[in-house]
């Protein structure tokens, strides 16, 4: 019996999908705006996220040390940078490579050039290139090379200057930027899914006001009130997969018309991301139409069963 039962929701549920047409596709049209939305969100993560890691990787300390610095004093700082948590991995430049980059960088500066080469000695001393875990931890990371007080006093100095503080505001700036970007994104999530569930709670109800006389026909029946939702629910479970299905379809002609632009400015080909993802982007997409499909169907019918 229980097993006939549910044949019948799901069979009644298919057919008034099928026999409201132009409510269902009502229902699925903004379902599909909504998911398309999502899913543009989804996808501009993944390029906010791939800039926001090529800029990361551009942000560093740098540490650079008197010419006098014994090198194994160096290196001892150097191990216990890389020590700290907060740090992902020290890089050591010898004072003639960075004599090499100094070259490189003034190629066409011939003034610098030759007032180089009138010095009899390296002027340059040796660098060490900080990369921190995350871009809120370089605070952290200076205040520790603040505290270095015996590497920085007496005949043997070892430092000669940290630049946190000249990146100091390009790199609180690119945090704050990170950290709206994220919430922005979060909260038009949200709104976008509420305004879903109150269209699609809408676009239901008016399904089961066109259905009232059959609704009333199942009261006088005896039938109790989880049968007479269940096929609003599987109505509320197709709309959500129709419109995931539909989604995909739309979005894969539309990113493989931008692919192009994007890669040129983001360096990254988000349609071969796309395609690889498919199916948990699909997954996805699924879940979150049928999540909104049900709870929209229960607030309908539960408002109309009351009333």
């Amino acid at each position: 019996m229980f097993i006939t039962n549910i044949k019948r929701v799901i069979k009644t549920g298919f057919v008034n999908f099928c026999r409201n047409s132009s409510v269902s596709f009502s229902a699925v049209f903004v379902m599909v705006a909504t998911l398309t939305v999502i899913l543009s969100l989804m996808l501009s993560n993944v390029l906010l996220d791939s800039a926001l890691t090529q800029i990361k990787n551009k942000i560093d300390i740098n540490v650079y040390t008197t010419i006098s610095a014994p090198q194994g004093e160096i290196f001892i700082l150097k191990e216990s940078l890389e020590a700290l948590p907060e740090v992902e991995h020290v890089e050591y430049v010898s004072r003639e490579q960075a004599l090499v980059n100094f070259q490189e960088r003034h190629r066409n500066d011939n003034l610098t050039l030759q007032a180089l080469e009138e010095l009899e000695e390296n002027p340059l001393g040796a660098i060490l290139n900080i990369k921190a875990k995350e871009i809120s931890q370089y605070a952290g990371v200076a205040t520790f090379l603040e505290s270095e007080t015996v590497l920085s006093e007496g005949n043997n100095k070892v430092i000669e200057k940290v630049n946190y503080n000249d990146n100091k505001n390009v790199i609180d700036k690119l945090n704050k930027i990170i950290n709206a970007v994220e919430s922005f994104g979060f909260a038009v999530a949200i709104i976008l899914i509420i305004v879903s569930i109150m269209i699609t709670f809408n676009t239901i109800r008016l399904t089961i006001y066109i259905s009232r006389k059959e609704i009333r026909v199942m009261r006088l029946v005896g039938a109790n009130n989880n049968f007479i939702q269940g096929p609003f629910l599987v109505e509320g479970i197709m709309y959500g997969l129709v419109s995931a299905v539909l989604t995909v379809i739309i979005f894969y002609p539309m990113l493989l018309w931008t692919n192009p632009f994007i890669e040129n400015m983001f360096f990254l080909d988000l349609l071969s991301y796309f395609i690889s993802n498919i199916f948990r982007i699909f997954s996805i997409l699924v879940g979150t139409g049928v999540v909104l499909g049900i709870i929209s169907s229960i607030f309908a019918v539960r408002t109309y069963l009351k009333g």
